[in-house]
Parts: structure tokens; C-alpha cells; sequence
């Protein structure tokens, strides 16, 4: 697992976009048959990405968590942005499509993550935190999901945001997850990165 150390905000107006793109981006994040995390210093998140593609990836503690299992004392949710997959958390499976959306709360076993089709690979986006709370595992659909259509074509910022897991819907001890898509045309983005 890959560390990132915390930037202060008297850092950042310095940074050109080459720093930028050192402290806050993560390439290649999906990778055949991998399962890539950073823990980043800012409130102890952990990020990834897991992609099966010939094998089921298993989401397990890594040596840095200093944990039994990777939700003993955290809570994650999940968007796959690939193709149909199943996430198996102890005997429970769940099968989530494109832009379906998983929370699995602190306490649940290591989930084991699959693809349906090789040749349309699930890839699965992981935002983690630490909890102090206990919440069940719960799917919300991209159909299920509250959408807010935001922003103006004149602007390039035409975007529809799907919110999941917020005070509304899943529940959760601290992570807050929606995802934005673009609309054809639109370049919104949310640079510098901010905090809702």
C-alpha cells in the first residue's frame, strides 16, 4: 500500500501542476487482476482500486493498517466503473453494475470481489475511513441514487451528480460518496480539491 504524507495549505499555493499532480493524483489505479490502495494522511483515508479480471481480488488488511481485517476499525464505500461484477462480503454477495454503489460498514469480513464477464471487467473504486460506528452493508443502485442535474452547457459544466451514502440515504459513520458525470462537452472538475 502506497503512503502519502499530508499537505499543508501553505504548500499548496506554491504547487505548479506537476506537484499537483504528484501529491494528489493516482495513476493507473485499475490494473488486471490488482488491488492498489494509498493511505493518505489526510484523515487517515484509504483509496483504491480493484479490478478482477481472470480471479477474485479479496480486499485484506494491509501490513500498514496494523488489523486483523481491513474493516476492523473502518467502514468503505464502493462504486464499480467497469463492467458487471459481484462483491461478495461473508456469505452475502451483491451484484452491482455500472455505476451501482456498495457501502460495507466497520466489522464486516474481508470482501471478495469478482468480475461476471473477462472480457468486461469490473473495476471497483474504494473510499475508506476510519469508523467509530457500526452501519450494514447496504447496495444502492445508479437508479436508486438521488441525482442533482447541475451546471450549463454555455459553461462546459453541464454535470448530473448521483448521490449514495449521505445523511439521506446509506447511512455511515464519516464517508460521504456520490459520483459526478460529466455531460458531452463539459470540463467541470473540482480543482482545488475541497471537502463538502
Amino acid at each position: 500500500m502506497e503512503q502519502r504524507p499530508a499537505t499543508s495549505p501553505e504548500q499548496v499555493p506554491h504547487f505548479d501542476t506537476a506537484a499537483l499532480r504528484a501529491h494528489y493524483l493516482v495513476p493507473d489505479l485499475f490494473k488486471a487482476d490488482q488491488v492498489k490502495l494509498v493511505y493518505t494522511h489526510h484523515d487517515r483515508i484509504v483509496l483504491g482500486g480493484l479490478t478482477p479480471v481472470s480471479r477474485p481480488l479479496t480486499l485484506a488488511a494491509p501490513a500498514e493498517l496494523r488489523a486483523e481485517t481491513f474493516f476492523a476499525g473502518r467502514e468503505a464505500g464502493l462504486v464499480n466503473v467497469g463492467g458487471p461484477g459481484v462483491v461478495a462480503v461473508g456469505p452475502d454477495e451483491r451484484r452491482l453494475d455500472r455505476g451501482d454503489c456498495l457501502y460495507i460498514g466497520r466489522g464486516a469480513p474481508d470482501p471478495v470481489f469478482a468480475s461476471q464477464e473477462p472480457g468486461e471487467p469490473a473495476r471497483f473504486y474504494v473510499f475508506s475511513a476510519p469508523a467509530h460506528a457500526t452501519h450494514p452493508t447496504s447496495l444502492a443502485t445508479a437508479a436508486q441514487a438521488a441525482a442533482r442535474e447541475l451546471g450549463d452547457q454555455s459553461t462546459s459544466n453541464r454535470r448530473v451528480i448521483r448521490q449514495y451514502i449521505h445523511q439521506g440515504a446509506i447511512q455511515s459513520c464519516q464517508v460521504v460518496m456520490g459520483v459526478t458525470t460529466l455531460e458531452p462537452g463539459s470540463m467541470w472538475n473540482t480543482m482545488p480539491a475541497h471537502t463538502h
